[in-house]
């Protein structure tokens, strides 16, 4: 067995790299978090091929003296704590003075600084962690850090970053958490030479508004509570802005961004009576406390903490949003109106017990009204339109949502009826499809909608009711999973490409997958560091939204990887892509187009659940329909 031996500094220091600067955004992250401790008023951020060639921080602040230039690159060295009681009431941002050095053992580091009172700045290079003697520089008050060629000296390292669309995006990101917490400090980020970001010193709200946009500040409630030494500052959004991803989500406690379980918990549950299961909420919150009663040194990069009472933590972030939330009542402000179903509801006129509503509304899909008396041409079926007692079609109402489990939010919040769609199955299908004994399909032929949501069907022996969107949702992935499995997805081409504004991080996904995502059917195009195009769309989407459809596969890809994408997460990724192309909720189809819903049911294996496991069809039987209307009773 080898002797235990003692490992060099410069060894230790490359170790420690790859936990602190795990690619160029966390070193920006370290040096920009040094600059505030300094006092900076003004930080600049230079960037060159993504950062991985170059990234420069240039600030304002307290500079660093000649002879602490040396010191301020070796491990665990720094002005910021002395003791443990220190460590445990930590106020800066960065505190363990292991950055700086992790940096410079795998890039070429130059450090030059001027204290405010010193005549000149003074500089000092690190190569591959072997530092060069202190000596004089020119450069204004202040501090600047050059990383240079970051893992040049450790290439398997270096192999494990992304492109440089990639790394310039994570760059972007960490410029842009710590930029929003500090809305006193000017900042300035240059990528390749050209400015990206322009901050002056302004309010928290200006800062907000020009990182987070228009539309979010216009949505955003304001929140300034306190409890004791906590206080909850910051902007949420109210439920109508809510995004399917968490990319609009920016905690911090005491300046610092953080990724914690306990708050990010509270702040769901805030939101669990006005949002849909799958949707996040958007937010930017400031939480202020004792540093003693957070623990902020348990974990590398600092991006997760501790705190002493999370119970406390959790009611008082929870009661803070959930109060600010309730205050968001019709008429009061913001300005934003949540328009649902409910809202429709409240809005129509009341029946009182005795009155009649119509068993058909004018709205609905259905054959045209023979004379009194006379039968339908396509069914045979009797069609008279007449008044049905209130109490019944309350109870019909009823049964309905009990049978599909209610309706989604999605579905309530398509408020308008689009143009109908061409749904038509082919020929050689319908000669293979199922029949009875006396020739009519197992699912009958269709009658009408039901509030654009419902199909309604005779069968033979009563009435087939069919959630329409889940139908059609089960029978696109059915499809999509067949062609996938076949290799390749078919696309359609759009004849006039649709472009839409994009972050950061969707557009460095399409530059990197773009070609792979063709197998799923999908052709993007970036056109320029905010937009990309869609030019493609898997066939049996292509009357579904584009822009919707490429967010949400642009964000499982982001997420996971094109590769477990394609192999672990297929299914679910499919399934996501077929509810995108399924007919929506108010979608008026007509007689052809829903007899086509029901035959393709038919021919679709594990077309009685939608791919969320609810039911897409239940069959009420004459019998049932008796009982209802007490006939024979």
């Amino acid at each position: 067995m080898k002797r235990i031996q003692r490992l060099p500094d410069h060894l230790v220091n490359q170790i420690a790299a790859g936990e602190v600067v795990e690619r160029p955004a966390s070193a920006l992250k370290e040096i920009l978090e040094n600059s505030l401790d300094a006092g900076a008023s003004k930080i600049t951020v230079d960037l060159a091929q993504g950062g991985i060639k170059l990234l420069r921080v240039t600030d304002n602040g307290s500079g660093i003296a000649a002879e602490d230039l040396a010191l301020a690159l070796d491990r665990h060295a720094t002005s910021k704590i002395a003791s443990l009681d220190d460590l445990e009431n930590v106020s800066t941002l960065g505190f363990r003075g292991e950055g700086l050095a992790s940096i410079a053992s795998v890039s070429r580091l130059t450090l030059v600084s001027r204290p405010p009172n010193a005549e000149h700045a003074h500089q000092v290079i690190a190569i591959d962690g072997a530092l060069h003697p202190v000596e004089p520089a020119a450069h204004s008050p202040g501090t600047s850090v050059e990383v240079v060629d970051i893992y040049f000296n450790t290439p398997a390292r270096r192999k494990f970053l992304k492109s440089e669309n990639t790394e310039y995006a994570h760059c972007e990101a960490v410029f842009e958490r710590i930029a929003l917490a500090h809305p006193h400090v000017e900042f300035m980020l240059r990528h390749n030479g050209k400015v990206i970001w322009r901050l002056p010193a302004q309010s928290l709200a200006e800062r907000v508004a020009a990182m987070l946009g228009k539309d979010f500040v216009a949505a955003a409630i304001e929140i300034d509570t306190a409890a004791g030494p906590l206080t909850l500052s910051g902007f949420v959004a109210s439920p109508t802005y809510s995004k399917a991803s968490r990319d609009a989500q920016y905690f911090y406690v005491n300046g610092r961004f953080v990724r914690d379980k306990t708050a990010l918990h509270a702040l769901r549950q805030a939101y669990r009576d006005v949002l849909h299961h799958e949707r996040h909420p958007a937010y930017a919150l400031f939480l202020t406390m004792e540093p003693s009663g957070v623990d902020v040194n348990v974990h590398p990069t600092k991006i997760e903490v501790r705190f002493r009472e999370s119970q406390a933590i959790h009611q008082f972030l929870f009661h803070s949003v959930h109060k600010a939330l309730a205050s968001t009542t019709a008429g009061a402000a913001p300005t934003v109106q949540i328009a649902n179903a409910d809202n429709e509801a409240a809005a129509a006129p009341a029946l009182t017990q005795g009155e009649s509503a119509p068993l058909f509304d004018k709205s609905f899909s259905r054959p045209a009204a023979p004379p009194p008396g006379g039968s339908s041409p396509q069914t045979g079926f009797r069609y008279q339109q007449q008044a049905m007692p209130l109490h019944v079609v309350r109870e019909a109402t009823g049964i309905y949502d009990k049978l599909f489990g209610g309706l989604r939010e999605e579905e309530r919040a398509q408020a308008a009826a689009p143009a109908p769609v061409e749904y038509s199955l082919p020929p050689q299908r319908v000669a293979a499809l199922p029949q009875s004994t006396d020739g009519i399909p197992p699912l009958g032929f269709a009658l009408a909608q039901l509030h654009g949501v419902y199909i309604l069907s005779q069968c033979e022996d009563g009435l087939i009711l069919v959630d329409m969107h889940a139908a059609h949702e089960r029978i696109v992935y059915e499809q999509l999973k067949t062609a996938l499995e076949a290799d390749t997805i078919p696309m359609q081409p759009l004849l006039l490409p649709v472009s839409f504004a994009a972050d950061r991080m969707e557009v460095a996904t399409a530059h990197e997958h773009g070609e792979e995502m063709k197998r799923l059917g999908i052709e993007l195009a970036p056109l320029s560091p905010t937009q990309i195009a869609v030019r493609g769309v898997p066939v049996w989407l292509k009357d579904g939204n584009p822009v919707d459809l490429a967010r949400a596969v642009l964000k499982d890809v982001r997420e996971f990887g094109l590769s477990q994408v394609l192999t672990e997460r297929r299914n679910e990724l499919l399934a996501t892509m077929a509810c995108h192309g399924a007919v929506r909720a108010n979608r008026q189809l007509t007689l052809p187009e829903m007899n086509a819903l029901l035959r393709d049911m038919e021919a679709t294996e594990r077309s009685g659940q939608c791919n969320h496991g609810r039911p897409t069809w239940t069959r009420l039987s004459m019998r049932e329909l008796d009982k209802l209307f007490m006939r024979g009773q």
